[in-house]
């Protein structure tokens, strides 16, 4: 399973407006062979998911906050399977949730590096959409009416993988000189990292703050994993908080069947924490 997307859908009470779209690359995304006016293709489950595949043409999606519950901040929600991207319950209803709370949400919709005859790689083609949707989200910040220095990533399963990849890996983010410190690239706020984890981890001080979060009855790589980045963030003097659920498998993110429900078995106990950051 995976995460993250697309477009609109149904605000709640409270957005400002609808959702809107935007292109992350201008013309065609580097390495995408001249594909982005290719189709993607979208199915849906049984259960009523939407999941697209074959995406060529990255995009942030943008849920902007009604003005009088502005809180200052913004997340930018990654998700997938490296396959496919799951709209709804990973990308959908988290951005229509955190805009209904005052913080302003962009969904990425990313390039796919696992998707059978991809030509993408994740450390390539995926994190160079992820470091330009926090370029974009900067460069626009006035205009969005977000704050610069206030921007978490979220992700899910895979895409906890990319979202944390984009916490740790901006060295060379930006195509351009800069005169500060190349953190000002850098997330700021914690961000997600759930059931996802880079085989090769990168943690410093200055590493933004994490929240790790998985199901003891994933696979066991998975709560091991997370459990020594967890570790190695604290060694390093970082922050990092760690939850894992027993009971609990694979797959995270809101679905409406679970609200108000405890942790066990459901899958959105971890909202709470949008709260502290």
């Amino acid at each position: 399973m995976g995460a993250a997307l697309l477009w609109l859908l149904l605000c709640p009470a409270g957005l400002a407006a609808d959702p809107q779209t935007i292109p992350l690359w201008p013309g065609d995304a580097p390495g995408s062979g001249g594909r982005s006016a290719d189709k993607e293709t979208v199915r849906v489950t049984e259960r009523g998911d939407h999941v697209i595949s074959n995406v060529h043409a990255p995009s942030l999606t943008w849920y902007a906050p009604a003005a009088s519950r502005q809180r200052g901040r913004h997340r930018r929600d990654a998700g997938g399977g490296h396959g496919e991207l799951w709209m709804d319950h990973e990308g959908y209803r988290v951005a229509e949730y955190l805009a209904d709370h005052g913080i302003a949400a962009f969904i990425l919709k990313y390039r796919l590096a696992h998707q059978p005859g991809s030509s993408y790689s994740v450390e390539g083609d995926e994190l160079a959409d992820a470091r330009r949707a926090i370029r974009l989200v900067r460069s626009r910040a006035a205009e969005w009416q977000v704050d610069p220095n206030r921007i978490g990533v979220l992700g899910f399963s895979a895409g906890g993988e990319l979202a944390f990849l984009a916490s740790t890996r901006y060295e060379d983010a930006s195509p351009r000189p800069r005169t500060r410190s190349h953190g000002e690239l850098a997330p700021r706020l914690p961000g997600a990292v759930v059931s996802g984890i880079p085989a090769e981890l990168r943690v410093t001080a200055a590493t933004p703050p994490a929240f790790l979060l998985c199901g003891a009855d994933d696979q066991p790589s998975i709560s091991s994993g997370l459990a020594e980045l967890y570790l190695a963030m604290r060694r390093a003097g970082a922050k990092a908080e760690l939850h894992i659920y027993d009971g609990v498998g694979h797959g995270f993110g809101m679905r409406a069947e679970n609200a108000g429900r405890r942790p066990r078995g459901h899958s959105d106990c971890w909202i709470g924490w949008i709260n502290r950051a």
